[in-house]
């Protein structure tokens, strides 16, 4: 929770996108000053209730994008769907959090489900967003169903202009299911695929670095997976409402 002396300001909703009936992607006016790091997240409010989501949209871009799963029940998510561009949300000023790169090693895997992509998606505008990183990055995107994959022809555009420096490996949990229909990809949950990647591309402890957000069960089952043999995890988990 955002300090409660931090004063809120309002961001007006500059642009709308329903992806499906439980996700949607708003663009919001970023003020003057507002600056953050790839990664971090903004506190936003609706009347006395506010939640700290994480930032799509990278430091050089001038509006600030954020990608929401409505629940049903939650006490906040549902009242997104109410708005539309020209309204306005309490946001505090600033972004906090650390879940950020760490640049050391060699290999940097990103390992997400749904609206957990949010930091990555930021994180990776900002390595492509002039000269290719000299890390390589790979992000690992789990779904139940394809209409999911939010950023899923900016992510697979952007492998294609950098093919030794960034992979994209998405993958859906429930192929059998007629939202899936026509699915050629990976049909395994994302947990279940970060040790096929270790495999492919003969990754070290030693020169890889992992990060996992999203649902608490995917980040401890990668944890498990992983931490005994040796790779470090830096962890975001979500708890939507």
């Amino acid at each position: 929770m955002a300090n409660p002396k931090e004063p809120f300001s309002r961001a007006k909703i500059l642009e709308r996108r329903d992806v499906t009936p439980t996700l949607l992607v708003l663009k919001l006016e970023r003020e003057d000053g507002f600056t953050f790091r790839p990664g971090q997240y903004c506190t936003l409010g609706i009347d006395d209730i506010e939640r700290a989501y994480s930032l799509v949209s990278s430091p050089h871009e001038s509006f600030l994008e954020i990608f929401i799963e409505v629940v049903e029940g939650g006490a906040l998510t549902p009242r997104f769907r109410e708005l539309q561009p020209g309204d306005t949300l309490c946001i505090r000023p600033g972004a906090k959090g650390t879940f950020t790169l760490e640049h050391e090693r060699q290999h940097q895997v990103m390992v997400a489900t749904v609206t957990g992509v949010a930091p990555f998606i930021s994180m990776i505008r900002h390595a492509f967003h002039g000269d290719p990183p000299g890390n390589t990055l790979y992000l690992l995107q789990g779904v139940s169903y394809q209409d999911e994959f939010t950023y899923r022809e900016e992510m697979e555009s952007l492998a294609r202009r950098h093919p030794d420096a960034f992979h994209y490996l998405p993958t859906v949990s429930r192929p059998s299911e007629a939202r899936n229909r026509g699915w050629t990809g990976s049909s395994k949950r994302v947990n279940l695929i970060v040790e096929e990647l270790i495999d492919k591309f003969s990754l070290r402890p030693d020169a890889t670095q992992f990060y996992a957000c999203g649902n608490p069960g995917m980040i401890e089952d990668v944890k498990k997976r992983l931490v005994p043999g040796g790779f470090p995890v830096k962890e975001e988990k979500y708890w939507v409402e």
